[in-house]
């Protein structure tokens, strides 16, 4: 694991060193360890790196033999060795035992192919001197960020916004369309990034640039559900088996590690899992990590306190009474963009916990998206039934009075009734969206007006997009896809990596292996969600590793009681961030608007903590960078 960055100069004169330099400086806490750096020709790499295979030889920048091809790489190649195996057999010799030395020879061997040959998570930078040819590719599930900059002089990238932020010259006008992607989703989506100056290299991308020309970036990997006429239709009981075993395949690929590997253990079915087949598999006794919070439909320790047991985990757990205030200041400063899930409160503490024991650790994404965790599945599958007539208890449902409960009953009614007679894709934006389309008009009226009317434009033309690309599937499936492509990873993915390297922590993610998730594609949607009960399957698949209490339980999720802090402690903390005179400040959002959410919230007349939570989350981000200025705006009106 490793954060890496560079600069390949567009001019053809060497990149300047010193700026590539204070690049890697910004990401030590990815790569604590040790640091590399390169220039050849008009390209340099660095490389912060974080050991964890081969420790005493596994520095970067690598080379093949030649020194023609030098590869700098953040991630983990689970399948190194039998790489390392064949490579050898065919003639290549190795100066480590390291998985990115494996990219430079496998390169070597098989060109741009060889990305199709690797197991991991990765985002890699690869410089063939012979061919004057700079690549960067990222894992087709987007595991590990990469972000770059195409400006006229210089093509620069990174593992984090921060680096490129950090050079000299770098814009940091804000770009109009992530900013309402942002209240979209609560999250900004690739390729976009907050600055107009900087994009995103999307999931299972790449980008090759050569010197004089621009840089392309094109789509190498797309995992997709598969056709319905091509689904799995052997009995339940042999597909549970085969995935139990296809999980404990990938868990023993994710334990491959120099250094011991923990287990993130939040007492739901994908972790206990987890947890189970790594107790199971590694030589080593494994070590679990837990936390909770005294509101009690907010902790699983009961839960995760069954499986430590049974396996006899090293097992440590931490019921928290956190400082929200003080927690979501140094929260926003770790994602370089605005970023409001604020279930990276937990894993930001869960992480730390982890950190002070291990360096490496196994997570759970991705087994919700793939085998049908959501409520909004299940609301899926009931609004196909009774969408026409759930619209009509709309004016009912809307009196409900909010509660502080997790996903409480209100919350959850007055979603459903407000999406349940949209189209498929349209109906499940729905269940999750942040603001709708009128609010966030009135939000930005006053971005707007700083540069006159902004071309039209939709962020959920984003989902549309991928939708549309998997015509043909089961409809749950579509959806699941799309949850796969935007909210995993551009939310949920974004906040492991950032919150658990925060404090020099890799995380794997199993769920996300290319054997598993083949599987998972060819799932039926009776396989996934069955009348009420979601991950049928995964749950059938589970059942023989842990207590019975874990795979009965109901989904709690990884979350904080964020509706009561902003009804309580975090209330004098949110009425000075969303003040009218700094709102008004800000020049970003109409402070009337931001007013009304904040009173409407606070009186309980309706849980908009998510919302909430994403003004406060700009506001801090913004408070941080100095120098973020609306579109439009003259360089001289700096924001704070």
């Amino acid at each position: 694991m490793c954060g890496i960055c560079g600069i390949a100069a567009r001019a053809g004169a060497p990149p300047d060193r010193a700026a590539v330099e204070t690049m890697s400086a910004t990401l030590v806490h990815r790569g604590p360890d040790s640091t590399g750096l390169t220039i050849d020709g008009p390209v340099a790499l660095a490389a912060r790196r974080l050991a964890i295979i081969d420790l005493e030889h596994g520095d970067q920048p690598v080379y093949s033999e030649d020194r023609r091809i030098c590869v700098v790489q953040n991630g983990e190649i689970y399948n190194h060795q039998e790489l390392h195996r064949e490579l050898q057999a065919r003639g290549h010799r190795f100066a480590s035992r390291g998985d990115t030395e494996v990219l430079a020879h496998l390169y070597e061997q098989e060109g741009e192919e060889f990305l199709a040959r690797l197991r991991g998570m990765f985002a890699i930078a690869l410089w063939d001197s012979g061919e004057r040819q700079l690549l960067l590719a990222r894992d087709p599930f987007g595991i590990k960020p990469l972000y770059y900059s195409a400006e006229p002089e210089r093509l620069a990238f990174a593992s984090e916004l921060k680096a490129l932020v950090a050079l000299p010259g770098f814009s940091r006008e804000v770009d109009p369309h992530a900013l309402e992607s942002f209240l979209t989703f609560n999250s900004v989506p690739a390729p976009m990034t907050i600055f107009a100056a900087a994009r995103k290299l999307p999931a299972g991308h790449l980008l090759r640039w050569r010197p004089g020309q621009e840089p392309v970036v094109a789509r190498w990997a797309r995992p997709a559900p598969r056709r319905a006429s091509a689904l799995r239709r052997e009995p339940a009981r042999g597909l549970a088996a085969e995935l139990r075993e296809r999980l404990r395949d990938s868990v023993r690929a994710h334990l491959v590690s120099d250094v011991p590997v923990g287990v993130l253990l939040s007492g739901g079915i994908d972790s206990s899992m987890l947890a189970a087949l790594a107790a199971s598999e590694s030589r080593q006794r494994i070590s679990t990590f837990s936390i909770g919070f005294r509101e009690r439909s907010f902790n699983e320790l009961d839960l995760a306190g069954l499986v430590a047991r049974r396996y006899g985990t090293d097992h440590h757990e931490l019921v928290v009474s956190p400082n929200g205030a003080e927690l979501i200041a140094e929260i926003a400063a770790c994602f370089d963009e605005p970023f409001a899930d604020s279930s990276s409160l937990p894993t930001y503490l869960v992480s730390r916990l982890a950190a002070s024991h291990v360096k490496v650790a196994i997570s759970g994404e991705g087994g919700d998206e793939l085998f049908g965790g959501y409520e909004t599945y299940l609301a899926d599958l009931i609004a196909q039934r009774t969408g026409p007539a759930a619209r009509a208890l709309r004016p009912l449902v809307e009196r409900l009075p909010s509660s502080d409960a997790k996903a409480s009953f209100d919350y959850k009614a007055k979603r459903f009734v407000r999406a349940a007679h949209l189209p498929a894709l349209e109906r499940h934006h729905g269940f999750k969206e942040i603001f709708a389309a009128d609010v966030r008009a009135e939000l930005l009226a006053a971005a707007k007006g700083q540069d006159g009317a902004h071309d039209v434009f939709d962020p959920v033309d984003l989902l549309r997009a991928r939708y549309a690309e998997t015509e043909g599937a089961d409809e749950l499936a579509r959806l699941q896809d799309v949850d796969v492509g935007v909210y995993l990873v551009d939310d949920l993915l974004v906040k492991t990596d950032r919150m658990s390297m925060a404090h020099s922590l890799e995380v794997r993610v199993p769920f996300l292996d290319h054997e598993v998730a083949d599987f998972a594609h060819g799932l039926a949607t009776r396989h996934k969600v069955r009348g009420w009960q979601k991950k049928w399957l995964l749950r059938r698949a589970v059942a023989p590793l842990v207590p019975r209490d874990v795979y009965r339980a109901k989904k709690r999720g990884f979350s904080i009681p964020a509706a009561a802090w902003l009804r309580g402690e975090l209330v004098p903390f949110a009425r000075e961030v969303l003040s009218p005179e700094r709102v008004r400040r800000e020049g970003y959002f109409d402070p009337a608007v931001v007013g009304r959410v904040l009173e409407a919230h606070v009186s309980g007349r309706e849980d908009l903590s998510r919302q909430l939570w994403g003004l406060l989350s700009f506001s801090l981000w913004l408070g941080g960078l100095s120098g973020a200025r609306p579109a439009g705006a003259p360089a001289a009106g700096t924001v704070r």
